[in-house]
């Protein structure tokens, strides 16, 4: 019982080091700068084209992080394979982010039609939506920071609707607000990418 708990802890901290390469919080970083530069683009483009322009950028996101995982960190720490519990886990996961997408996206449809203006009600319910979003991903990957980037950008729309209330901040604070918290996670990203690559030099040449 204790070797199974043993190896159990072993693979939690193996699965907990693909997360140390800062790549998943450079995407998350990125991904999410839709809700501080799309509100930019409304008024020349639309609120439809705002955010649809941002799918090449999401597929050059996705592009350039493989190319900088496969060329810079596979190299540096190796890859590994988990077993029937976690993949199981992963692909319950990613049913649960599908689903809150597709309401994520059904709901957007029907604020922007009925809703918007919103103010401090839908603010809040957006919010609510990136807690339980982040928290739901901090449980099923058994990843913790994702619960300290539910709460900054669960309050991300709250602080912005604050700063349009009382400092007169543009499109309810979205820029600033949304801006802030991408700037955070991307930088705490680039910490963790760069001590990996710092603490794990490229092996010399013969060496495994």
């Amino acid at each position: 019982m204790n070797a199974q708990q043993s190896l159990k802890q072993t693979e939690r901290q193996v699965f907990h080091s693909v997360f140390d390469d800062g790549l998943v919080d450079i995407g998350i970083g990125c991904f999410m700068l839709i809700f501080a530069i799309a509100p930019l683009l409304s008024d020349s483009l639309g609120d439809l084209w705002s955010s649809v322009i941002f799918l090449p950028f999401w597929g050059l996101l996705y592009f350039t992080l493989r190319v900088i995982k496969r060329n810079l960190v596979i190299p540096r720490v190796g890859t590994v394979s988990f077993g029937a519990w976690r993949i199981a886990r992963l692909k319950r996961f990613n049913i649960v982010m599908l689903a809150l997408n597709a309401i994520l996206l059904i709901l957007g449809i029907v604020a922007a039609q009925f809703f918007l203006p919103a103010g401090w009600a839908f603010t809040l319910a957006m919010g609510a939506v990136w807690l339980i979003g982040f928290s739901l991903g901090a449980i099923f990957l058994d990843y913790g920071m994702l619960y300290f980037y539910g709460l900054l950008f669960g309050l991300a729309p709250v602080v912005g609707e604050w700063l349009y209330r009382n400092a007169g901040a543009a499109h309810h604070g979205f820029p600033i607000a949304f801006g802030s918290a991408c700037v955070i996670t991307i930088l705490i990203g680039l910490v963790k990418l760069i001590r990996l690559l710092v603490k794990n030099p490229l092996p010399a040449l013969g060496e495994s």
